[in-house]
């Protein structure tokens, strides 16, 4: 026997016993349908004795559990809590009565479960994001009594691919953005006479803030991006493993050499910007407000301040920092699959960015109380 049935009352009780798998549905199913429900109130199961429940007979036990409640039985099971199998196929159908890792927790539990799982998700990053940038630092204090263990080599190739290739796009959107904010200032300007201080507004804001953010946001998308997908290709073709397997540690080879190579190029790139960027200003200021060029220079001499070019220079290094670790600290996360690199590539860029808005903005509060 696989079912037996005893009335206590108003409430059928109904003992599970032997297997209930795919090979006794034959068995079951008869018995199952010749239960009648008709002027009980509730219904008592008890698997305690059941030897095997597979998904099959676990079907068969949400079926059965299902046809009573739907006849206005109180359904309940001996121990409390249905078996394993038969939770698993009430959670995913969201009946329920599966456990709470299983079923959707109920509607006015919901905010709390996602907030609770939110600030745990959010805490372990926390913690690995600064485990990540203890044991990078560590290394690097390590390795200043031997420069050789910085990979002088690897770092030159990453000063090219960060800083060298990136001259021509970096140059170019410098060039853009004086032109369009010398134009825009020009047109405002004009009306009051005061097209000289149209100089003073592109060096300031070239030096200052827009040569160095804007370097480092172009930086963010190419380079950020790229050091996260090479280390999450490397993470999924099991490469770090290797590397460990040998002795060699991932974070001297693989990341180290990718921070130091952009701190070097960004300060670089910024200075390429400076230039370009007081340079269309310069031309725009020429043709739109037929302005010389000894002129125009001349007031940038005369504008710039003992801090107007170090203010931007400052900054770089910091945020080739953030945006070198956003990328590099997503890389070593991947792990699974190419659709988790992908997710986490573009994390790395959305991250990077941010920080240096965020680093950005803080520079403007601190130099602002430094009267800088």
């Amino acid at each position: 026997m696989h079912l037996r049935s005893a009335l206590s009352g108003s409430v059928l009780q109904l003992s599970v016993e032997d297997d209930w798998t795919a090979s006794t549905l034959p068995l079951i199913a008869p018995q199952l349908d010749a239960l009648e429900f008709a002027g009980l109130d509730g219904l008592e199961i008890d698997a305690a004795r059941a030897a095997t429940i597979d998904l099959s007979g676990a079907w068969l036990l949400h079926d059965l559990s299902s046809r009573a409640e739907a006849n206005g039985l109180a359904v309940v099971w001996t121990g409390g809590a249905p078996p394993p199998t038969v939770a698993l196929v009430d959670g995913t159908l969201g009946t329920g009565k599966g456990p709470d890792f299983i079923r959707p927790a109920a509607a006015e539990f919901r905010p709390i479960t996602a907030i609770g799982r939110t600030v745990v998700e959010r805490w372990a990053g926390l913690q690995d994001g600064l485990a990540f940038t203890g044991e990078a630092a560590v290394r690097m204090l390590r390795g200043i009594p031997w420069v050789k263990s910085w990979r002088l080599i690897s770092v030159a190739r990453h000063v090219y691919e960060t800083g060298i290739k990136a001259i021509p796009i970096v140059a170019l959107i410098a060039f853009l953005i004086s032109v369009i904010l010398a134009y825009m200032s020009a047109e405002q300007l004009m009306k009051f006479g005061a097209d000289i201080f149209v100089v003073d507004l592109i060096t300031i804001a070239v030096l200052r803030e827009m040569g160095v953010l804007l370097t480092a946001i172009i930086v963010a998308g190419r380079s950020g991006s790229a050091f996260a997908a090479e280390i999450g290709a490397m993470k999924l073709n099991e490469e770090t493993d290797a590397l460990r397997a040998i002795g060699i540690s991932p974070m001297e080879v693989l990341v180290l050499p990718r921070v130091i190579g952009l701190v070097i190029a960004l300060p670089l790139l910024t200075v390429v910007a400076d230039a370009v960027g007081i340079l269309g200003g310069a031309l725009l200021c020429y043709s739109l407000l037929d302005m010389p060029f000894v002129q125009y220079f001349q007031r940038v001499h005369e504008t710039v301040g003992a801090w107007t070019f170090w203010v931007g220079i400052i900054k770089a290094p910091v945020f080739a920092l953030l945006i070198a670790g956003a990328g590099a600290y997503r890389g070593m996360q991947v792990r699974g699959s190419s659709r988790e690199l992908g997710r986490l590539t573009t994390m790395a860029v959305v991250q990077a960015i941010f920080l240096v808005i965020l680093a950005n903005a803080m520079f403007a509060v601190l130099f602002m109380e430094m009267g800088i």
